[in-house]
């Protein structure tokens, strides 16, 4: 889904914007069934340790997937707003930022899967260049407001997307930080200079 509306943002393809948001019903199903299936877990096996924070990571890990593609669907909404726009220039950032965030999505539910603890460090360390690339996305779409006001409109429908992106990016992160608390019982959430190596 991410993949799908960032191409149809930067090929300004209402159908597939529109293929992005037809799929959402089946996630957000999805999402309750699983959501269903682990408080039965809950309540009938009555899970302790290791078990329960399994469990509880992986209701979590369903709910961070389902904003995940209604972000995605909050994407295809711009590109079906910009296709009023075809000239304007999206930025090709946007696609840079869409290759490391699908990468970090991965990489998180690999690291969930396989319990690893090392992999999902290295999500969480991987936010910063997506924030890096981020200010650069959102400097490139000031700089051509500045040189072409008529564009304004456009241009924030790609801030838009840019910042759905980025908010795809931190959900990758709450994966992995949950990860992180699965297998070894430590919470990491809000240390942010803890989790980088640096003082917060």
């Amino acid at each position: 889904m991410i993949a799908l509306a960032v191409k149809s943002l930067v090929e300004r393809r209402g159908g597939l914007a529109a293929e992005v948001v037809n799929r959402d019903t089946s996630i957000d199903r999805a999402e309750v069934r699983i959501e269903e299936e682990c408080l039965k877990m809950l309540a009938l096996h009555q899970p302790v340790a290791a078990d329960m924070r399994r469990i509880t990571t992986m209701m979590k890990v369903n709910n961070d997937l389902e904003r995940i593609a209604d972000l995605a669907c909050n994407i295809a909404q711009r590109a079906d707003s910009l296709c009023s726009y075809p000239e304007f220039p999206i930025p090709s950032g946007i696609n840079e930022m869409a290759t490391m965030i699908t990468r970090m999505v991965r990489s998180s539910l690999d690291a969930f899967v396989h319990r690893n603890v090392d992999q999902a460090r290295r999500v969480i360390q991987d936010d910063d260049p997506v924030d890096a690339k981020n200010v650069e996305v959102i400097e490139t779409l000031t700089t051509q407001i500045a040189r072409d006001p008529s564009q304004t409109v456009a241009a924030l429908h790609c801030f838009s997307a840019a910042r759905h992106l980025e908010q795809i990016a931190d959900h990758a992160v709450s994966i992995a930080e949950d990860v992180i608390y699965m297998v070894e019982g430590v919470i990491i959430r809000h240390r942010q200079g803890q989790r980088s190596g640096t003082q917060s």
